[in-house]
């Protein structure tokens, strides 16, 4: 019987042509902030309500935009009252700071960035207590003042720990863990270690391990009393205990994955009540571990291959997973499953293209990265219902970068461009 549903170092190049209007960074961001990839939480969710539930015709209202970022599938992070992301220009990557009326507050170059296939800067600032984290693409951390963009400190964990570079190079949005900065380096010295956020030194790497990277953004969880670090290798769903960098468990890919020569495990694992959920495309899909009061043991209850996102993520809604599967590199469609049981709830198709997913007050925010199509649907397993849509047309190139909300507002970032809508009702 299923239970209840629950509800669920470097130079900087600076640019600053009106820093004197930037206020103190208070060092606890609001509950309207997204100041990290996928949210404040990670899941992909925002907690705002008195959004709209249907939009204009062609889309709501546009409130302003901005070019000139470079090539980049950043997405937007939004923290007291101002706006970051990233792109490349040249071989260097930048990091951009606008207010929330789209006035540039900053623009710094904090180093060389990704410049084979794809080249573009990937990673989401993550904004942590006045300060920004990142990871290049080329695998160094950088730590920068978010009021005046000053480099705090930087290392290059790559080089540090003999890094592996997948095909597209290193791809992680740096997840801030209490006083550590966690990274994935892929090395043959250690797959994952956490970095002391104020100085940038190492507070443990877990040699346990050494696979490479595998695009995959770690999250935080803490399950009896037992803090860990979960994310996704090349061959493993893995967890690191968050104090000591000792491995816990890893659950190895080979016994569900079907295609092990395409390695792309890049969805942030979505946990909730004592499971992790993970899922990787290629027609490899995903599996639910239960964890127990023994932090080295799990049990998978389930695999699904449906629900193979590539690389759009997911959201986990009232008992139910959304995202959208993978069919071919432009193809795909969208779907839910149960999380109880990994039973299919809906499979269906919308303008034939993948994407990724967030969600808020009720609703699912679809980006579909071919067509540039952004759609409202209900978020329930009846059927997935587009009840408004519109689509993306400045910019150029896939349309990767996750979308952003933050206090009624909706960040698109398409290549060189960011545009901001109001979704808010009744402002």
């Amino acid at each position: 019987m299923k239970r209840k549903k629950a509800q669920f170092t470097a130079a900087l190049r600076i640019s600053l042509p009106a820093l004197s209007v930037i206020g103190v960074m208070a060092s606890v961001c609001t509950a309207a902030d997204w100041p990290q990839f996928r949210g404040p939480n990670r899941d992909g969710k925002s907690s705002e309500t008195g959004l709209l539930k249907k939009w204009p015709e062609g889309g709501p209202k546009l409130l302003w935009s901005v070019n000139g970022l470079g090539a980049g599938y950043s997405s937007a992070a939004i923290a007291e009252s101002l706006v970051y992301t990233t792109g490349k220009h040249g071989a260097d990557g930048y990091v951009f700071c606008f207010d929330l009326d789209g006035k540039r507050q900053w623009k710094a170059a904090f180093g060389p960035e990704w410049n084979k296939s794809y080249p573009a800067a990937r990673s989401t600032p993550t904004v942590n207590n006045g300060r920004l984290y990142l990871l290049s693409g080329l695998g160094t951390v950088y730590c920068l003042d978010a009021k005046t963009a000053a480099l705090v400190w930087s290392r290059d964990v790559f080089k540090e720990f003999d890094g592996q570079f997948p095909r597209w190079g290193i791809s992680e949005c740096l997840l801030v863990d209490g006083s550590k900065v966690i990274a994935t380096p892929g090395g043959k010295k250690a797959s994952v270690v956490a970095l002391d956020k104020n100085d940038g030194d190492v507070i443990w790497a877990c040699k346990d391990l050494n696979q490479g990277s595998a695009y995959c953004n770690p999250v935080a969880i803490e399950y009896r009393g037992n803090r860990m670090i979960v994310t996704m290798l090349p061959d493993s769903v893995v967890a690191i205990d968050s104090e000591t960098g000792k491995l816990l468990w890893q659950d190895p890919f080979d016994d569900y994955h079907t295609d092990r020569s395409r390695v792309v495990n890049a969805n942030t694992p979505l946990y909730f009540d004592g499971r992790i959920y993970t899922t990787s495309g290629y027609d490899n899909g995903g599996a639910m571990v239960q964890l127990s009061a023994d932090p080295t043991m799990i049990t998978r209850e389930w695999t699904d291959r449906t629900l193979d996102v590539h690389h759009g993520g997911v959201v986990l809604v009232d008992g139910y997973i959304y995202g959208a599967n993978f069919q071919s590199m432009t193809r795909g469609n969208w779907a839910s499953l149960d999380w109880d049981t990994g039973e299919l709830m809906y499979d269906s198709s919308w303008q034939g293209n993948k994407g990724s997913t967030i969600y808020a007050d009720g609703m699912l925010y679809c980006y579909a990265e071919d067509t540039g199509d952004v759609g409202l649907a209900k978020a329930t397993p009846d059927g997935f219902n587009v009840v408004s849509s519109f689509r993306i047309t400045a910019g150029e190139g896939k349309h990767w970068a996750h979308p952003s909300i933050a206090d009624g507002r909706l960040y698109i970032r398409h290549g060189d461009v960011m545009m901001v809508y109001d979704i808010s009702a009744g402002k």
